[in-house]
């Protein structure tokens, strides 16, 4: 897991480095790193938002086929597919910011936990030699090592003087900026600290921030749902309820169990999100999306003619599903009873138990009583 962090990390360490540079003040480049994360990202959600917003335009094509096929799911799912294909629509599109969102966290995460290297620019051994100054033992601590020496230096810069006065004057000073009105970022923060005082309540305060800041973002995307496409909102009502209520807590969660400077992270990554979301929704209007959609299906109608050996997501999905059933149904390709399935699963069967006799030498005898 720590080799994961060290690669998505690098590239974040150089864009975290480049910010801090700038503006000199770690709370305001979490800020500024986070705005420019969340455009370069922007692409991803204006195609997410897109095709969601595309997915509704289906609504009452799927609403007749769900009451058309209410007591054959597999053809329901089947017929489904059949229309994504139909109209260009990939339905899987809204989980690829998920997995992006992770990806950034990742990246995020060891920015936090190691600012001496990816901010300050220090190489391994100098901050193993601290490490060792610092008493640290990095099995231990685990990815906590530069946090910890940040601490030691600030207590006491006299035991660092072995590493040179660039060494200590950098963390020192870094580690003064290290805060958001007087809290360092890079303490966990805690419900039970030895003293309530204005940076313990500071601490404290971001996990909750950041599950209100989700909070807000989860309840605007649902309430918008529920706006444009009720019927779906009542068939995954719990689901919804899930997702309203679970983010904000697992962002509470998280906040409590990683440095500060996660949770402060957490906190802008919502709003900006929130905004951009909303943004998105009012460009994508009733009208412009009709357009749109028009375009998107001529353009995939035209992809498909050019490219006939090439098939997409929905085509895929489409062939394995009829696959699937032609191998239910036997090769003829007509369906079968359950009676007549039965049967020729049991043929199976016995053809099996016949090749394992001929295989060992046994003699095999044909058992009709399982007729």
């Amino acid at each position: 897991m720590t080799g994961l962090y060290d690669i998505i990390g690098v590239p974040f360490g150089y864009l975290m480095r480049l910010i801090y540079a700038i503006f000199k003040n770690y709370a305001v480049s979490i800020i500024v790193f986070t705005i420019v994360t969340r455009l370069l990202m922007f692409p991803v959600n204006f195609s997410t938002q897109k095709s969601s917003a595309r997915m509704q335009l289906l609504n009452p094509k799927l609403e007749k086929l769900r009451k058309s096929f209410a007591n054959n799911p597999q053809r329901l799912q089947e017929e489904q597919q059949k229309l994504y294909q139909e109209e260009g629509v990939n339905p899987m599109a809204s989980c690829l910011p998920t997995f992006i969102q992770m990806f950034l966290l990742f990246g995020v995460l060891d920015v936090v936990y190691k600012p001496l290297t990816h901010i300050l620019d220090m190489g391994k051994s100098i901050i193993n030699s601290a490490l060792e100054i610092a008493g640290v033992d990095p099995s231990k601590t685990g990815l906590r090592g530069e946090l910890k020496i940040m601490e030691s230096v600030a207590a006491d810069k006299g035991k660092f003087a072995s590493l040179g006065s660039d060494f200590v004057d950098k963390v020192y000073e870094f580690n003064q900026k290290f805060t958001i009105f007087g809290a360092n970022l890079g303490k966990t923060p805690t419900l039970h600290p030895e003293t309530w005082n204005r940076e313990a309540i500071i601490l404290a305060a971001i996990p909750f921030l950041a599950g209100l800041a989700q909070l807000l973002y989860s309840f605007y995307t649902q309430m918008h749902q529920k706006k444009v496409n009720p019927s779906m909102q009542q068939a995954g009502g719990g689901c919804m309820n899930v997702m309203l209520y679970g983010m904000p807590l697992f962002s509470i969660w998280m906040a409590f169990t990683f440095p500060a400077g996660l949770g402060f992270y957490w906190i802008w990554s919502s709003l900006i999100s929130f905004i951009i979301t909303f943004a998105l929704n009012q460009y994508f209007t009733p009208e412009r999306i009709k357009v749109i959609n028009e375009k998107e299906k001529e353009k995939a109608k035209a992809y498909a003619e050019k490219h006939p050996e090439k098939k997409t997501f929905m085509q895929r999905m489409v062939e394995q599903q009829a696959e699937l059933e032609r191998q239910q149904n036997g090769s003829s390709g007509e369906k079968m009873s359950r009676s007549e399935q039965n049967k020729a699963n049991r043929d199976k069967l016995k053809e099996a138990r016949k090749r394992m006799a001929e295989k060992y030498g046994d003699q095999y005898e044909d058992d009709n009583d399982e007729e």
